[in-house]
């Protein structure tokens, strides 16, 4: 019988594990020819969640959990997951149910056909606000154009299959900044998509507030490329052959007209809009240096407290 490895980052998910594990043993009942088990990975959840990891693993021997000694984040939670999976596959998803779990039998179908990836194509539900679809999709369009890598619209949740043999390469990556979507992408291997819409969170609230959505795109887009360090470059020539061109027709003004151009509010939004220019541009060098110092320091991207494995 194959193995099917579920690693599932639980952040303050206490009312959701066991009714997310019902669930799943639900769809394997009719998977007879598969075993399988969770990973659920404990990302510093500050309720009760880890105590009804506990309750669960004691009850149900495919339950496994890992507890980290503090919040490292959900890419994190899914790497410690994928690093511990031992399974012929290895599914990730997360915890509050918005990933349907009917949806793994025809992942593994995908899979028995010979894809080494299937990943999943998202669609929001009629709930969810016009402004979060336009954003995210035009995210992933800006992703797909300034890095070497191309998300599909809907192609960045974090719920697909991986063969073990593309769990190997992941286990291997020891990337300071982890960003398992990209990286999916940028391995190439055998893939396919499956679309599925997404249902309501089962309880509790989203941890994923604007400031981490910031921080998470900004990791997408400095992960994969340098281009934004092209871009600052070309800005730089750009604005810098406009203010020569502009000077030259100031000069030429001024010695016809025998007149200076008066215009002191236009100076000094002038010099604003510069200033904050090359604010923008040191702060796309400082990210990347940014990237650098934490990976040069090889630190662990997570530290488990305990596990039942």
């Amino acid at each position: 019988m194959k193995k099917i490895s579920l690693v599932i980052p639980a952040h303050n998910e206490e009312d959701n594990v066991a009714l997310i594990h019902q669930k799943i043993k639900e769809v394997f009942s009719g998977l007879k020819n598969y075993r399988f088990e969770i990973i659920f990975v404990n990302d510093g959840s500050r309720d009760q969640t880890q105590q009804k990891l506990e309750e669960l693993s004691r009850n149900f021997e495919e339950v496994k959990f890992i507890e980290f000694s503090r919040n490292f984040g959900h890419q994190p939670a899914v790497k410690a997951g994928l690093d511990c999976a031992d399974g012929n596959a290895v599914i990730s998803m997360d915890a509050d149910l918005q990933h349907p779990p009917e949806l793994i039998s025809e992942m593994i179908a995908k899979w028995e056909e010979g894809f080494d990836i299937v990943y999943t194509i998202r669609k929001y539900p009629k709930q969810i606000s016009r402004f979060k679809r336009k954003t995210s999709a035009l995210y992933y369009k800006f992703l797909a154009g300034i890095s070497d890598v191309n998300l599909r619209e809907g192609g960045g949740s974090d719920f697909r299959l991986m063969d073990s043999s593309v769990v190997d390469v992941v286990r291997n990556m020891n990337e300071a900044d982890v960003f398992l979507r990209g990286l999916s992408n940028w391995m190439g291997f055998k893939q396919t998509g499956i679309h599925f819409t997404a249902g309501e969170r089962a309880s509790g609230e989203s941890s994923y507030d604007l400031q981490k959505m910031m921080k998470f795109a900004f990791t997408g887009i400095t992960s994969f490329s340098v281009k934004p360090l092209y871009l600052a470059a070309y800005l730089g020539f750009i604005f810098s052959a406009i203010a020569i061109f502009g000077y030259g027709i100031y000069v030429i003004h001024a010695f016809f007209a025998e007149t200076e151009i008066s215009g002191w509010a236009s100076l000094i939004m002038t010099v604003v809009f510069f200033g904050g220019l090359q604010l923008i541009i040191l702060g796309i060098i400082g990210i990347y240096l940014g990237k650098i110092f934490k990976q040069v320091k090889e630190r662990p991207n997570y530290i488990i407290r305990s596990k039942n494995f």
